[in-house]
C-alpha cells in the first residue's frame, strides 16, 4: 500500500476475483480490475469496477490512471511487451507501475512446478531480467526480491533463492502533452 501512496485511480491487470483490489478499495482507492476471465470477474466485489478484456487491446483512454498494478499476472500474458506499452499509455505523468512477479529461482516456485496441475506451469515468461529491461524502456525502475515462502509459512527475505516474489516498481517520467496543468 505504501508504494501506491499519492495515487487514487488504479488499474489492476489480471485481477482475477479481485481479492487484493477489494482491500485497496476499502482504503479509498478507485480500483478498476481488468481480466480476460468472465468467471473470475463475476467473483469480484461490487466495490471494484471490472472490465473484461485483454491488456494488449484495452480501450481505456490515455492518461486514465495514477497507477497500474500486476499482481503475479504479467508472466501469464503472451505479449507482455504490449501490455507494458499499454500500461504506459493509460498512466498519467508521474504514474506508478507496480509489478509482482513470481520468482522462478525460489523454493516456492520450484516446489509448485512439481505439481502438474499447478497454475505456475502456465507461466509464459520466466526471465525476470528480460521483463525488467522491457519495463525500463518505458519507466524508471527499481526492483527487489520480496517475501520468503516455505511450505505454509511466510517470512521476510530479499534472497533470490528464498523470496517468492520479484517486485518491479516503475515511474512514468515527464509531462504528457495531452495533460493540462491544474
Amino acid at each position: 500500500m505504501q508504494e501506491l501512496k499519492g495515487t487514487k485511480d488504479i488499474l489492476s491487470v489480471g485481477c482475477g476475483p479481485a481479492i487484493i483490489e477489494a482491500g485497496l478499495s476499502e482504503h479509498g482507492f478507485n480500483v478498476t480490475g481488468l481480466d480476460i476471465s468472465k468467471e473470475a470477474l463475476n467473483q469480484a466485489p461490487d466495490s471494484i469496477r471490472t472490465v473484461r478484456g485483454s491488456v494488449e487491446n484495452m480501450d481505456f483512454t490515455e492518461l486514465s490512471f495514477d497507477a497500474v498494478i500486476y499482481v503475479a499476472s504479467i508472466q501469464f500474458i503472451e505479449r507482455y511487451e504490449e501490455a507494458i506499452k499499454q500500461s504506459a499509455r493509460v498512466l498519467r505523468s508521474g504514474g506508478k507501475l507496480l509489478i509482482m512477479l513470481l520468482n522462478p529461482e525460489s523454493e516456492f516456485f520450484k516446489e509448485k512446478t512439481q505439481n502438474p496441475d499447478s497454475y505456475i506451469n502456465k507461466i509464459k515468461h520466466i526471465n525476470l531480467a528480460e521483463i525488467e529491461r522491457t519495463i525500463a524502456e518505458h519507466f524508471s525502475v527499481q526492483s527487489e526480491y520480496f517475501l520468503g515462502v516455505r511450505k505454509t509459512k511466510t517470512f521476510q527475505s530479499r534472497h533470490p533463492d528464498l523470496a517468492a516474489l520479484y517486485i518491479i516498481k516503475g515511474k512514468k517520467e515527464g509531462f504528457n502533452v495531452k495533460e493540462t496543468r491544474k
